[in-house]
């Protein structure tokens, strides 16, 4: 096994450090990851409300606005 030294002179194994790098690059992924998924489920979820708000609002009974007769 090859050894350096780290910036304070304190000898680390290259592969102990490459596979703390390997982990921290896991962790990093797996967070991003999970951000994506929650980003894109509120997404849906905000979808999906406006979906039903649209529906509920074509289906209403009554008119948004005041029809006048014109006048002549």
């Amino acid at each position: 096994m090859h050894d350096t030294l780290d910036p304070t002179g304190e000898t680390m194994y290259v592969h102990e450090y490459q596979q703390m790098r390997s982990a921290e690059l896991i962790r990093r992924a797996e967070e991003e990851r999970l951000a994506r998924e929650v980003a894109r489920g509120r997404r849906a979820g905000r979808r999906e409300a406006a979906a039903r708000t649209a529906e509920s609002e074509s289906h209403s009974s009554g008119s948004r606005r005041l029809r006048l007769t014109r006048t002549a």
